[in-house]
């Protein structure tokens, strides 16, 4: 009996040299890694694949139809917006995707994005090899307003695994923590994100991309936040309007926003927000998750579901 035929079609998005792989070199089948996988690429590298592992390589009906063999997608992620799982429900196709990986290196993540914010810290290290601290009057800097955490008011959109880790941390800094309903959700007795926003002086997004929350950050919802409020976002870039956010920091109606996460990744070099220099917006290229730990536990989780899957 011939060995199933497992393809990996982005390898690379996981380092596996920094990894221990032996798990993934002890699977029972026939394994092609390849680094990276254009879309022209896509249909002769599944074609005769039984089970197939995957970050961001987008797998639409059209390819998947293609792969007669294919029973098993292995995400190596959470997110599964790649593929057409309605397709692969129709057609038998397992999608296992891996939870709960990065949740410590994510929601340090988050952190770290609203402590620079709240702390100019970037721009303070700027001034510092620019030369302004050598050539003070005083022993310190002043020229960025620094504002402290405690006492503020934090939403959170997303009370899973990492919203509640989120939340952990923003209680530690002594922030007062609600979270919002969930939206689309009208029997959710939590209060909604919309009448929270007035009051809100950090929202954070940790909430997946789904119909209901496409674009949930808008003009509209912009408007309601108060012009010290910073936006987090560590979790998709489709929650954003990003035209709508770009005019709100351009005009100061909010305070900031960190995000690690934009509505297309790779961003192209005109993107609207890498195409500005504004002090109030921080842009991390989607690493919150690349912790080693986080990576390592992501590869474990993602090998035993196809170990598990092949024993079937």
């Amino acid at each position: 009996m011939s060995l199933p035929n497992v393809v990996f079609l982005d390898a690379e998005t996981l380092d596996l040299e920094s990894l221990d792989t032996q798990q993934l070199s002890d699977v029972d089948a026939c394994l092609t890694l390849h680094q990276n996988t254009l879309p022209n690429d896509v249909v002769t590298r599944i074609e005769n694949a039984t089970a197939v592992l995957v970050n961001k390589v987008v797998l639409s009906a059209e390819a998947l139809c293609q792969a007669p063999k294919l029973k098993y997608i292995g995400v190596t992620a959470t997110g599964m917006n790649n593929i057409d799982l309605e397709y692969c429900k129709t057609n038998d196709i397992k999608v296992q995707n891996v939870q709960a990986y990065g949740t410590s290196s994510v929601a340090q993540h988050a952190l770290t994005l609203l402590l620079n914010l709240a702390t100019q810290f970037v721009h303070y290290q700027h001034d510092v090899k620019a030369g302004a601290w050598s050539e003070s009057s005083h022993f310190c800097l002043l020229s960025h307003p620094v504002v402290e955490l405690e006492r503020m008011h934090a939403v959170i959109v997303g009370h899973g695994e990492l919203g509640k880790r989120v939340e952990g941390l923003f209680k530690a800094m002594g922030m007062q923590v609600t979270i919002a309903g969930r939206p689309g959700r009208a029997d959710d007795p939590r209060p909604s994100l919309s009448s929270l926003l007035p009051s809100a002086d950090v929202v954070s997004l940790h909430c997946p991309l789904t119909q209901e929350t496409d674009k949930l950050i808008n003009a509209e919802t912009l408007s309601l936040m108060k012009p010290n409020c910073f936006l987090i976002n560590t979790a998709r870039g489709g929650l954003i309007d990003e035209s709508a956010l770009l005019g709100a920091l351009k005009n100061k109606q909010i305070g900031g926003a960190g995000l690690d996460v934009l509505s297309v990744e790779p961003p192209p070099s005109d993107h609207i927000l890498m195409q500005v220099n504004l002090p109030n917006l921080l842009i991390t290229p989607h690493n919150a998750w690349v912790g080693k730990r986080a990576r390592q536990t992501l590869l474990d989780s993602a090998v035993n579901h196809l170990t598990q899957f092949l024993a079937q």
